[in-house]
């Protein structure tokens, strides 16, 4: 399930993450306790936990004590955000400092994205 370079709380805060931003876990709905969470992906509690306290951190999810953990209010619009700012940064940025350094305007780099749409399956 989780494979890469990335530390495993990390990825599974991402899919977590995920989850929330498709709808599976929608505004004020529990999600699984990092207990749950362990047995589940096959984890180390105190590894599901440390995933779990970094969506906690960043205020996608809340703690009820003695209830569970839940979306907060907001939490898919604030993860969506956060990605939208993780693209520019991580590619957009990139793409625009080559196509600079490749003499192309943004109506060149958008037939470019356009055309690599268009080959992707639907």
């Amino acid at each position: 399930m989780f494979t890469g370079t990335t530390p495993l709380f990390q990825q599974l805060a991402t899919r977590l993450a995920d989850d929330i931003v498709s709808g599976t876990y929608p505004e004020e709905s529990a999600v699984p306790s990092a207990t749950d969470l362990a047995v589940f992906f096959d984890l180390n509690p105190a590894t599901a936990s440390k995933g779990v306290n970094l969506l906690v951190e960043q205020g996608a999810l809340y703690k009820k004590r003695g209830i569970g953990i839940f979306v907060a209010p907001g939490a898919r619009e604030l993860l969506l955000a956060q990605r939208r700012e993780r693209l520019r940064a991580d590619f957009v940025e990139p793409l625009v400092r080559e196509a600079n350094l490749l003499g192309l305007g943004p109506t060149e780099i958008e037939r470019l994205v356009r055309d690599t749409i268009a080959k992707e399956p639907s």
